[in-house]
């Protein structure tokens, strides 16, 4: 079944010959105007920063892009969107299955599902069996269905406090075009880490013969986030210090997923240097501890100076005996 092409340029409402740093202001821009905890209308804004996080995930990576803007030579085709010839999609070790698959309330779309994801929704093949052998070596036997496999966008607050996340799956057989749709919930637990794949017992492809069903597994994405980004347990976030406020020192206020605490850059940090503190990051686990968070120093440079303050620039360069290069 084609997917509907989503045209990711025009949901980050950027040029297709954008820059790496158009992309990522762009998204930065739109995450924090459609981040469901500061706007008014939650529900929309969740569809919204489900769309603009699957846009940045795939123009943010040199090679899905890459395959994207090839996928994309055809994209104002009506209707929906087949692949160029020759080009292979993410359809897994289970594109023989008579049965394909496709996720609601995942956070990702059919499209993205097809051609992006890493998984298959097709299901895993554990013993295929033709129906054109005799029937003498066909007999019907119980099966176990197949275990199929799909991404599930997190976010960093639901990655951090836990959260029950209602999915809905449609089958559909290949041969037939009959739809089937059935509804279950999955509980995304404390400190899912980016990566992590939750089992859903029962959840795959149908059994055959009275054979048991397969299971589901969704893999964990972290949403990109404008202020953070994760390793393993750990929250990353980095931080634009002026030259003085490195080389002087300075107490600064800085977001974390439990809110705005204040923290002391140290006189002369350096840029590059990474900050810790303790215990501020993704819960681990169910024993209470949690991972670290980091801050990343980035010295930036003023743009533009005025003219006194060229004249103290030019002051300190005559006064200071510091040379980086000695």
């Amino acid at each position: 079944m084609p997917a509907q092409f989503k045209d990711y340029y025009a949901t980050l409402g950027v040029p297709r010959d954008a820059s790496p740093d158009d992309i990522k202001k762009a998204f930065r821009k739109l995450a924090r105007q459609h981040h469901p905890d500061t706007a008014t209308d939650k529900k929309a804004a969740e569809e919204k920063f489900k769309e603009i996080n699957e846009a940045n995930e795939v123009l943010s990576d040199p090679e899905k892009r890459k395959k994207y803007d090839v996928l994309g030579a055809r994209w104002n085709e009506a209707g929906g969107h087949e692949p160029p010839p020759g080009w292979q999609y993410a359809e897994g070790p289970g594109g023989g299955s008579a049965q394909e698959f496709h996720f609601g309330g995942t956070g990702f779309s059919d499209f993205f599902e097809q051609y992006f994801s890493g998984g298959s929704r097709y299901g895993f093949p554990q013993d295929f069996e033709p129906e054109t052998m005799p029937r003498s070596t066909t007999r019907a036997r119980a099966r176990r269905g197949h275990d199929i496999e799909g991404d599930i966008l997190v976010t960093l607050e639901e990655a951090m406090h836990g959260t029950l996340r209602p999915i809905s799956m449609q089958t559909v057989n290949r041969q037939t075009g009959a739809v089937e749709t059935h509804e279950f919930q999955v509980r995304i637990p404390p400190g899912a880490t980016d990566g992590r794949r939750i089992r859903v017992p029962g959840q795959g492809e149908p059994g055959r013969n009275g054979g048991e069903a397969g299971d589901l597994y969704l893999r964990v994405r972290h949403a990109a986030h404008p202020d953070f980004t994760t390793r393993d347990a750990d929250v990353l976030h980095d931080l634009n210090v002026a030259p003085w406020e490195a080389v002087l020192g300075a107490e600064v206020i800085v977001p974390t997923l439990d809110g705005s605490i204040k923290l002391r850059v140290p006189a002369g940090s350096n840029d590059g240097q990474q900050l810790r503190v303790r215990g501020k990051g993704l819960p681990k686990g169910k024993t209470g501890e949690r991972g670290d968070y980091f801050v990343m120093i980035n010295i930036v440079l003023p743009e533009r100076v005025t003219t006194a303050e060229r004249e103290l620039w030019e002051k300190l360069r005559a006064t200071s005996t510091f040379n980086p290069r000695a």
